[in-house]
């Protein structure tokens, strides 16, 4: 384990001098790429229940006009709230992340930057919203589920073995940890046959094409993506083992 955390901060280091030389322009040109093809994506095209990270400043494929036009679809936008953990133990991790749902378009325009530039939920409206796991409520948050994750990541690769899609995330697992509880709210909702779908948005510079560009360690609690939609429009999907 020791080793496997050393080889993702060695990535992540590499990964920060190689996302700080991508200029503004081409970040934003990306991330308007990465919208259009996803208004055309049978994925997110029929979901109805999505959740969508609210992008840093810069590093990221910047995700406004994704959230803006899930809004205007009339779906159901979730968006990361981190909390302290309600299940105190040491083997699980003191704060974790859960999902809480945009009221409307004015509410996300509402939103304030935190520390790092991100648009933030405001804790004390947190109860007065639908969430994934606020309980029973009467939002009914305990019937609430997703159909689609778009996630985050520092870098991306497909394993040349298995053909799966990896993620490396920034480090603290709210992803990974979220996905676990959610798999397991599904099946105590009786839902098995509903996985939601995960697909990561990224810089087509984090994705990690051949090994000598690197390749994206993982452990057992690290999750496979469904797919990744890439800023030069490429959406990568996971392959079979054709040497298997």
């Amino acid at each position: 384990m020791a080793s496997l955390n050393v080889a993702k901060q060695q990535l992540r280091s590499l990964m920060k001098q190689k996302l700080g030389a991508i200029s503004y322009e081409s970040a934003i040109s990306q991330s308007s790429i990465v919208s259009k093809t996803l208004k055309t994506f049978k994925p997110y095209t029929e979901a109805k229940r999505i959740s969508v990270y609210l992008s840093m400043p810069s590093g990221e494929i910047q995700t406004d006009a994704i959230v803006r036009d899930a809004l205007e679809s009339g779906k159901e936008v979730f968006v990361p709230y981190l909390h302290k953990n309600p299940l105190p133990s040491p083997d699980l991790p003191a704060r974790v992340m859960d999902m809480v749902r945009l009221k409307d378009l004015r509410d996300y325009e509402s939103l304030k930057p935190d520390r790092w530039g991100i648009p933030s939920i405001d804790p004390t409206t947190v109860y007065e919203r639908q969430r994934i796991f606020g309980g029973p409520d009467a939002q009914h948050s305990d019937q609430t589920y997703l159909d689609l994750i778009l996630m985050p990541g520092v870098a991306f690769d497909r394993d040349p073995k298995s053909g799966a899609i990896r993620r490396l995330g920034h480090g603290k697992g709210f992803y990974d940890y979220f996905i676990n509880l959610h798999k397991a709210k599904l099946s105590a909702l009786g839902m098995q046959e509903h996985p939601v779908l995960l697909f990561g948005l990224a810089l087509s510079e984090q994705f990690l094409a051949s090994p000598s560009e690197g390749s994206v360690p993982v452990g057992p609690l690290d999750q496979p993506l469904d797919g990744l939609v890439l800023g030069n429009g490429d959406v990568e999907s996971p392959t079979e083992n054709k040497t298997a």
